[in-house]
């Protein structure tokens, strides 16, 4: 398992289509999985689960993706899970790595939109 994590300043909805389009056409083969939004008190929210193949790894590999949004502030959180071949112990975690790398470009890349 592999996390990032960053606050931002910009624009809720702006930032998340960009992760989003960014995490999709980044892999041949990733494919968004599912998603869950929530709004109360000003806070918003929004959860999204992406899957990739990893070549690396000859697995499959998934992403996390929490953002939660105040005003123009701005949350990340981005955590990898999978790719391991062993029983016991993980061993050639290389593909979450590769898939978080995706993220951490795209945020550390965002100019707040």
């Amino acid at each position: 398992m592999a996390k990032y994590e960053k606050q931002l300043v910009g624009n809720f909805d702006a930032f998340l289509d960009y992760l989003f389009d960014g995490i999709m056409n980044g892999s041949m083969s990733a494919s968004y999985e599912d998603g869950s939004d929530w709004t109360g008190n000003g806070v918003r929210v929004a959860v999204r689960v992406f899957e990739r193949y990893s070549f690396m790894g000859s697995n499959r590999v998934s992403l996390n993706i929490t953002l939660v949004g105040s005003g123009s502030g701005l949350f990340l959180s981005a955590v990898t899970s999978g790719g391991s071949q062993a029983v016991f112990w993980k061993v050639n975690t290389l593909g979450e790595g590769s898939f978080l790398d995706q993220v951490v470009e795209l945020a550390e890349s965002y100019t707040g939109g």
